[in-house]
C-alpha cells in the first residue's frame, strides 16, 4: 500500500472479523510477529505492516513519530476501517500509544506489550544495560567484540541475533528464538532507529504525555513478561495514569511473551478482545 506521502509501505492480513493492527518494534527493525497473528487470526482479521525505511517497505524517510503515527493511520484508512483494535510490542507498543491519544475515536481496544512506559527520565536504561550483559552470560565476549568494530553483513546480524537473545528468559533455547527472529535478515535501519528514540526521549521530557494518558477512556491492556530484562516498573505509571486500564504478568517469559507462554499470551489477548 501507498501512505499519504507515496511511501510504498509493505503489509499482510490474515484471519476474518474485527481489524486488528500490529506494530512491530525497533525503531528500524522489521515485522516480525507472524507468530501473534497465527496466535489471533481466528479471533480477528489481523494486520501487520513493516514501518516505513524497514524490512520490505520503502527504505526512505522522513523518520518521525507524527509521520509513523500518519502511516499507522493510512494502514488504518485502507485496510482496518473507521476504527480498529491496535497491538504495539516494544517501541510499538509507544507508536500504538500515541496514535491512540492523536486519535482515540479511531481505536477500539489498545494492547501495549512490553514497552518502556511513560517516565520522561527514562530510569529503566541503566538497569536494562547491567540486565542485558548478565541475561548474555558466555555470549557477552562475543557481543562486546562485535559490538566495538564496524561489522560485516554476516557479523551484523551475528550481533543483532546475540541481542536479540538475551530477550528470552531461557538461556537455553534464546539463541534459537533469536535465530528465528532474524530469519529472513532485512537489515536494522540505523537512521530510523537514532532519530526515532532521540525523539522519543525528547517528546517525554517535554510533552505531558500522563496528562494526555489520563483523557484516554479506551480499555488498555498492558501484558509484560515478568523476565524481561527491561525492569517492568518503567510502566508504572503509564498503568496509573490510563483510567481504563489492566495489567498482565506473563510468568517465565521475557521481551517477548508470546513465544514462551503462547497460550497465556492468547488467553489474555482473546479474553480482553472479546470482553
Amino acid at each position: 500500500m501507498r501512505s499519504d506521502d507515496d511511501c510504498r509501505l509493505w503489509v499482510e492480513q490474515s484471519g476474518a472479523g474485527s481489524p486488528l493492527v500490529l506494530c512491530h518494534g525497533g525503531p528500524g527493525l522489521w515485522d516480525y510477529l507472524e507468530p501473534v497473528a497465527r496466535l489471533l487470526e481466528d479471533q480477528a482479521r489481523v494486520i501487520r505492516w513493516d514501518q516505513r525505511g524497514c524490512g520490505r517497505s520503502e527504505r526512505r524517510g522522513p523518520y518521525s513519530v507524527n509521520r509513523f503515527v500518519a502511516d499507522l493511520d493510512a494502514v488504518r484508512d485502507q485496510l482496518a476501517g473507521p476504527r480498529m483494535a491496535l497491538v504495539g510490542h516494544s517501541w510499538g507498543a509507544h507508536l500504538a500509544l500515541r496514535y491512540a491519544i492523536e486519535h482515540p475515536e479511531r481505536v477500539s481496544q489498545l494492547i501495549y506489550v512490553s514497552g518502556t512506559g511513560i517516565d520522561p527520565g527514562r530510569g529503566w536504561h541503566p538497569r536494562y544495560e547491567r540486565n542485558l550483559r548478565l541475561r548474555l552470560g558466555n555470549r557477552l565476549d562475543r557481543w562486546e567484540t562485535l559490538g566495538s568494530r564496524v561489522r560485516t553483513p554476516a557479523e551484523e546480524r551475528e550481533w543483532a541475533v546475540l541481542q536479540w537473545s538475551a530477550d528470552f528468559a531461557d538461556h537455553d533455547t534464546a539463541l534459537r528464538h533469536a535465530e528465528r527472529m532474524a530469519t529472513p535478515w532485512l537489515g536494522i535501519n540505523y537512521e530510523c532507529s537514532r532519530a526515532i528514540n532521540a525523539e522519543v526521549k525528547q517528546e517525554l521530557t517535554n510533552t505531558e504525555i500522563a496528562v494526555r494518558c489520563r483523557t484516554l477512556d479506551l480499555p488498555v491492556l498492558i501484558i509484560d513478561g515478568s523476565e524481561d530484562i527491561r525492569p517492568r516498573w518503567a510502566v508504572d505509571s503509564l498503568h496509573q495514569a490510563m483510567p481504563n486500564c489492566q495489567r498482565v504478568s506473563l510468568t517465565g517469559s521475557g521481551h517477548l511473551p508470546w513465544v514462551e507462554a503462547p497460550d497465556d499470551f492468547r488467553r489474555a489477548v482473546t479474553t480482553f478482545l472479546i470482553r
